[in-house]
């Protein structure tokens, strides 16, 4: 029997987890993150993602005593906006359009609670420059892409296809992909979590 739950059904961080070696369980929690987004835009977008994190892992952890909750989060940030995930291709397309040239941040926090408290939280950031696209390119890349246009909030998974929309990129592999893994992975092995 498990003793961590991931707060989340990312398929990203569910695979990361996996990879790792840890058993899990996943319990996505129930919170209002466009509201708590919304609340929180006039402060400091940088402490968006803990703050989302940290809202997960506290709901799920009021239900589940003596587990470890993960709970993780990440927002894309572009000329000081916070951008979601795309709702369709077409506004995919729009936004890749944007981001053409350009480089924007990904911020991504993890947070574990246990009996309803934080014991640990780290958030990390990455920056990422797209190559000039066309609209060819991009018309191409979204016929590849399939879901990854709509499940990740920059309409791309870098794993997969969307690594060729980039010209540079600074910052952790794992951070990208949604979740501060080694930090996380450093915290288990002190708390003695084995595999």
């Amino acid at each position: 029997m498990t003793n961590i739950i991931l707060a989340s059904n990312s398929a990203a961080r569910k695979e990361m987890l996996s990879n790792a070696g840890y058993s899990y369980d996943c319990k996505p929690a129930d919170i209002d993150e466009e509201a708590i987004i919304e609340k929180l835009e006039k402060e400091k977008l940088e402490k968006i993602p803990l703050i989302l994190a940290q809202e997960k892992a506290k709901f799920i952890s009021s239900k589940n005593k003596e587990k470890y909750i993960i709970g993780s989060d990440q927002v894309l940030i572009f000329k000081n906006k916070i951008y979601s995930k795309a709702k369709n291709k077409n506004e995919a397309i729009e936004r890749l359009k944007v981001f053409s040239n350009q480089a924007h941040l990904l911020i991504s926090a993890v947070s574990v609670f246990k009996d309803g408290k934080e014991i640990f939280n780290f958030t990390d950031q990455a920056e990422l420059k797209m190559k000039k696209l066309d609209d060819e390119f991009i018309e191409e890349y979204c016929n590849k892409a399939g879901d990854n246009l709509t499940n990740c909030v920059g309409c791309y998974a870098l794993e997969s296809v969307g690594v060729r929309l980039f010209e540079e990129i600074k910052g952790d592999y794992f951070t990208i992909l949604g979740m501060p893994l080694l930090p996380l992975v450093k915290f288990f092995d002190s708390e003695g979590v084995t595999l």
